[in-house]
């Protein structure tokens, strides 16, 4: 049986290799040609759409656009494999092959919103380092763009929505911490992208893993596992990790503040006298591969409308 070189993101050296197989050997090529035309077809229907959006997201960045870009190449192929539009038969009809059926459109658009609502862009928050220890994400072929919306999973459309209903939970942890609420609020914010970006587990339920702390050897709890963007001296790399799965964020802040009192190597940043030493600390001791994780968080505190909710929720004690 031919097996593609890109069975898994559509690259058109990829489909000259299919359709000279194909010439070769109609029987085994010719089906995965015709998916493979069919998927840059999809492609490019995705691409005119996502360029016919309002626009980016407050947290969207190079690296996030970028593996949106990835994972719609690989829902196209996936779509076209499944039946897509029907151009893969009129392709293999074209070449001398047999359809049998032809897929309705109005199914595959269907399905298509159904992967549309696990969609991808990669978390924009850097990555919790790998060794030994835990980690963090990045994002995932699961990760959600659109709004939390299901009764376990509280509608957060907006930064100010994001720091309000988490601001009674980031309180205890950061007791616990010894730190502001604050500067735990800027951390999950950096992670999920203000709650819009969050881990989705296979069938798109919630992670509510706020802090993107990997599910090592330690965790015998529920895990997913999805694409993650990690740095290696500096460099962008694009991994597959296993993430925690917790049953709400009140569980996250608990293991968030669980993991960093258990491992020595996060004892400095427990001392620490302020947010801006405490974040330090945490990427000194290598929670994130990000070089600008600490400086990104700080960005995000220093933001005047984040200064202005919290001075309010401070407040209203």
């Amino acid at each position: 049986m031919y097996s593609a070189d890109t069975r898994i993101y559509t690259d058109f050296q990829g489909l000259a290799k299919l359709r000279a197989a194909a010439q070769r050997d109609a029987g085994d090529a010719l089906e995965e040609t015709a998916q493979q035309f069919e998927a840059v077809m999809m492609q490019m229907m995705l691409k005119s759409m996502r360029q016919a959006s309002v626009g980016e997201g407050m947290m969207d960045s190079d690296q996030s656009l970028f593996y949106r870009d990835m994972y719609d190449q690989q829902i196209a192929l996936h779509l076209a494999k499944s039946g897509g539009l029907g151009l893969a038969d009129v392709i293999k009809r074209q070449l001398g092959g047999v359809s049998d059926s032809v897929q309705p459109p109005g199914k595959v658009l269907s399905d298509y919103r159904q992967q549309a609502m696990m969609a991808v862009p990669v978390s924009t928050a850097s990555s919790v380092a790998s060794p030994p220890l835990i980690n963090k994400p990045s994002m995932p072929s699961t990760v959600a763009v659109t709004p939390l919306s299901d009764d376990s999973d509280p509608a957060i459309d907006s930064p100010e929505s994001f720091l309000r209903h988490l601001w009674p939970m980031a309180q205890e942890a950061a007791i616990l911490l010894g730190q502001e609420p604050d500067t735990l609020l800027a951390q999950a914010a950096l992670e999920t992208g203000w709650g819009q970006k969050m881990i989705r587990t296979g069938n798109g339920d919630n992670s509510f893993n706020l802090f993107g702390i990997k599910a090592d050897q330690r965790w015998s709890g529920d895990k997913v596992i999805v694409p993650t963007l990690e740095y290696e001296e500096g460099v962008a790399v694009r991994q597959k990790a296993a993430f925690r799965v917790y049953s709400s964020f009140a569980d996250s802040f608990n293991d968030y503040a669980s993991f960093l009192q258990s491992d020595p190597r996060y004892q400095p940043a427990l001392i620490a006298d302020n947010g801006a030493s405490y974040l330090s600390s945490l990427q000194s001791a290598g929670y994130a591969t990000d070089p600008r994780y600490a400086e990104k968080i700080k960005a995000i505190l220093d933001r005047p409308e984040m200064r202005q909710v919290i001075t309010q929720l401070k407040s209203a004690k």
